[in-house]
């Protein structure tokens, strides 16, 4: 059984208002066994798309190679546009060594709700992903139960939209389930009745393209 650490400590700048919550990267970037052009930080997957979206709207000119320059530029945004990342798993055991959020077992979760007490400024989760089996919402709500606290939804339209209380400072937070930013998700976003019209009207729209269009909203 292959123990799954999360590599990354979380990364919240100061003044942080917004966090990208995931689940793990891939298993190569506990194991430290990078492929070319994978970058060694959070969300580095040379396969990747949520770097990809973030470059093409904020225009970053961002360096896709396995460099501590590569590194750099993406810390030097997120603390520019005050943007953290905590992703909410720790570590996982997986029978097959690969990076399907349904393989995780025995889930250990960072205690998502401390980390936010601990970051005033932060208002708003930005989950990579909904509310599936062992997606980043789903864990999400499993912790919150052991706070026994809930979502509020405010909108079920994708990207689903809730808001929660934390229990100690009160302090009203909002969670964005985006559209997962790996191709495994490209099924989905075909299913959706917004790309399709898209699609219909510009054949050489793709399914990061409808990315783009969601995430800019909440970025």
């Amino acid at each position: 059984m292959f123990h799954h650490t999360h590599p990354y400590p979380p990364f919240i700048p100061e003044g942080a208002t917004k966090l990208i919550v995931g689940t793990l990267p891939p298993p190569r970037f506990t194991t430290g066994e990078l492929k070319e052009n994978d970058v060694n930080f959070c969300y580095g997957s040379r396969d990747g798309y949520l770097w990809p979206i973030l470059d093409s709207i904020f225009k970053i000119n961002l360096n896709y190679k396995t460099t501590q320059a590569a590194i750099q530029q993406r810390k030097d945004f997120l603390k520019a546009k005050r943007i953290g990342i905590c992703d909410i798993v720790a570590s996982a055991k997986r029978e097959k060594v690969d990076a399907s959020d349904l393989g995780m077992q025995d889930v250990e979760l960072r205690d998502l709700v401390s980390v936010l007490e601990n970051n005033p400024s932060v208002t708003t989760l930005l989950f990579t992903g909904g509310n599936s089996k062992n997606g980043p919402e789903y864990f999400f709500r499993r912790h919150l139960k052991t706070y026994q606290l809930s979502l509020d939804v405010v909108s079920a339209i994708v990207p689903r939209i809730h808001t929660f209380q934390l229990p100690k400072s009160n302090r009203s937070i909002r969670t964005i389930s985006l559209t997962a930013p790996s191709g495994a998700a490209n099924r989905a976003v075909g299913s959706i009745s917004l790309y399709k019209a898209l699609k219909k009207k510009d054949p050489n729209f793709t399914t990061i393209d409808f990315r783009v269009l969601q995430y800019q909203e909440f970025f």
